[in-house]
């Protein structure tokens, strides 16, 4: 107060009702999850494009004139592309999530998540939905730059976009289940190499399980992966080792399992809260 003016009258802004859902915090929690993975954009869609192609380029020189699929009409790289761009996708959606709780953990700012008024559905469903962007993105990225070397087909675009998305979700919710449960990096590269990386590797990705034996066979279709990327490479090229209901039916089952997974661990606060 000066020469005996009457202060300026402070008028603050009215609460805001937040109601039954913080859509706002939500939003604003996904939001932060893709700023995050497009800020270092060259480290999480260009890096998967390159080895991606990597592996494209190994599997043709070294086995595309040999190898015999039981798809007629079918070339190898076309059977090849759409696995390596589920892989590419599943990894990465992985990767964002695990990597994001994880690192919050570690650094022990996940208390920034915790401390707003934000329920463990809402905050499962910003976690997941990022890491569910970020594949889908690397794989329309991969996709894309294949195009110039593979000729790419559409049989269903309904099975592509369910196991795009489905794919994605699930590895999106497995990696937010997986860096809950880690306490430190080491168990998060255990469930990396031990469980994420074998799965993908032996879901049918270079190969039609028809080639397996027959106890090997039956391990595939216990793999949820097998299913995702069947049903992905079913829309493109109209072929599949299972019956295509099957793999929907089980996408959506294990989202649901993991959905109900995740949210239990939020919402008990599992490793997040003293």
């Amino acid at each position: 107060m000066r020469n005996g003016a009457a202060p300026t009258p402070v008028t603050l802004p009215p609460p805001r009702h937040i109601g039954a859902v913080n859509w706002r915090g939500a939003w604003e929690l996904y939001l932060k999850e893709v700023r995050r993975f497009l800020k270092v954009y060259m480290q999480t869609i260009m890096a998967p494009i390159v080895t991606t192609l990597i592996f494209l380029a190994i599997f043709v020189l070294a086995l595309g004139r040999d190898i015999t699929q039981h798809v007629p009409g079918v070339s190898f790289m076309e059977f090849l592309a759409p696995g390596l761009v589920m892989m590419a996708m599943v990894q990465n959606a992985f990767a964002n999530t695990s990597s994001s709780v994880i690192i919050s953990k570690v650094q022990g700012n996940i208390v920034d998540v915790l401390m707003p008024p934000l329920s463990g559905g809402e905050i499962l469903a910003a976690y997941a939905l990022g890491g569910m962007t970020r594949g889908v993105l690397v794989g329309v990225a991969v996709l894309a730059a294949m195009a110039a070397f593979v000729t790419i087909h559409v049989h269903s675009v309904g099975h592509i976009l369910f196991h795009a998305v489905g794919a994605s979700l699930m590895l999106s919710m497995l990696g937010i289940i997986a860096g809950i449960w880690a306490d430190k990096f080491d168990h998060m590269a255990a469930v990396t190499n031990f469980i994420i990386t074998p799965l993908s590797f032996l879901s049918g990705t270079f190969y039609s399980i028809d080639r397996l034996p027959e106890n090997f066979q039956l391990f595939a279709h216990v793999n949820p992966f097998f299913y995702m990327i069947d049903g992905f490479r079913y829309g493109f090229i109209g072929h599949e080792d299972a019956m295509p209901m099957t793999g929907l039916v089980v996408v959506g089952l294990t989202n649901v399992a993991l959905l109900v997974i995740g949210y239990a661990m939020l919402r008990s606060g599992y490793k997040l809260k003293a």
